[in-house]
Parts: structure tokens; sequence; C-alpha cells
């Protein structure tokens, strides 16, 4: 495993771990000034910290990050002091709003993290689709663009394999439709929340309605793909299937 794929797997428990100390750490660092420093710009203080943790993007880091913050503000800022009880009703009221705070940032921040994360997905998709029209419209090499879609296609689909055949045999496995929908046997399959499915899948190559070969893909089981990616999938089939179909030689007269 790369030094890369080992930091990418430590981010989530990393912002968690943050999520549980930070708050602690600024509450004890204010707890000496709690006689002259009111309650309430202590809870301010700590949902500026929540908003920071929340701002990852992680939900879980977000919500432990608010627990946290609630527990320490119960701990350190409300009477009794350094005791998990409140003898005030409006020390409750500010734990408990600082709480619904803390968990609605994080959702909002969620939220917006993954409307980000679409767009970048969806703009280089788009990119990745002007480079498949770019290369067919310089005469790149068949063969060579083919190559390019296995490699992208098992990107795209979480694929454990993908490999072109020329031949197109009636299928016996699931298919991925021009739509993006997977179906087996005629029925619908969710790829979006279970993953594609069986051990192979097809994907037609067309080129105005004629057949140029297909895609056999493999999965990995399990991993959800979304319908925007299925659907890329069948556009970066489309240019291959055009790709071939220039390469092939004029019918016989």
């Amino acid at each position: 495993m790369t030094r890369r794929a080992r930091l990418d797997l430590g981010r989530p428990e990393l912002a968690s771990l943050l999520g549980v100390i930070a708050p602690a750490l600024v509450a004890f660092a204010l707890s000496p000034l709690r006689h002259s420093f009111d309650a309430a710009d202590a809870a301010l203080v700590l949902v500026t910290v929540i908003v920071a943790i929340a701002a990852t993007g992680r939900r879980l880091a977000g919500a432990l990050a608010a627990v946290s913050a609630s527990v320490w503000f119960d701990f350190f800022f409300t009477r009794p002091y350094n005791h998990l009880t409140i003898g005030r009703r409006a020390d409750i009221e500010t734990t408990v709003l600082l709480l619904a705070v803390g968990v609605a940032v994080t959702e909002l921040a969620a939220r917006g993290n993954r409307q980000r994360r679409m767009a970048r997905e969806g703009s280089n998709h788009l990119a990745m689709l002007h480079d498949f029209a770019e290369m067919i419209a310089t005469g790149e090499s068949a063969e060579f663009v083919v190559i390019r879609a296995a490699a992208e296609l098992s990107e795209l689909l979480h694929l454990r394999d993908c490999r072109f055949e020329r031949s197109t045999p009636p299928a016996s496995v699931p298919r991925l439709e021009p739509g993006g929908d997977v179906v087996i046997s005629g029925r619908r399959w969710d790829a979006g929340d279970l993953g594609l499915p069986g051990k192979e899948l097809e994907l037609v190559v067309e080129s105005r309605g004629a057949r140029q070969g297909r895609f056999l893909l493999v999965p990995t089981p399990g991993e959800p793909v979304s319908l925007e990616r299925r659907v890329v999938a069948v556009a970066i089939a489309s240019q291959v299937g055009a790709a071939l179909a220039a390469e092939a030689p004029p019918p016989a007269r």
C-alpha cells in the first residue's frame, strides 16, 4: 500500500479524533476565565470549534464535536463546576442549543461538501468525454481509444477488470443499458445502493445502431455506482463505437 493510500485511510479517523479532542482542549483553556467569562460567550467559542471541524464535510467528526462541546461546556461552564450536572435552567437551554446548532451546522457542511464533490466530479467527467471526442476528431487509432476507455471505465465504475470483445455473442450476463440502468433478465438492479451485480456485466458498443463489440465489466462486489457514473460509462462506449466505425473498411460495392 502506498503512503498516499495510507494517509487517505487515516483522514476520517483523524477528523473524528479531532472532533472529540478539540472542544475539550478549547473548553479547558477557557475554564480559568469562567468567573469573568460569560457562559454564553464560551458556548459561541465552542460553536466556532464545531464549525471548523464540520468544515471537513465529515458528518461523524462534526457530530462528535457537537457532543464533545456540549459535554465539556456542561463540565467547565455550568454550575456546579467540574461536574456533569447542570443547576440552572438557562444553562440547560444553552447546552441543548449548543448541541442542536452543532448537529445542524455539521449536516449543512456535509451537504455542501457533497454538492461541491458532485460538481467537481461532473466537471471531470465532462473533460474526459471531451478528451475522447478530441481523440476521435484527430484520428487517434481505435485500438488506443479502446485501451483508454477500458482504463477510464475501470476507475469510473470501480471495476476489478474490464476487457473489450469485438464479437458480441448473445448476452447471458447483466447489461448496462443506454440510459444507465442495469438490467438482469429484464429486471432493473439498484446499482446505486447494491453495486453492480454478478461476476460480469455487459456494456454494448454501438455506432448508429450497428454493433461494434462490447465491454465485459467485472464489478467490485458491494461498491455502489451512481447513475451519473453509469451514464458517463455509456457515453464512453458510444465514443468507442464511433472510433471503431471510423476505422471499419468501407462496404464492398
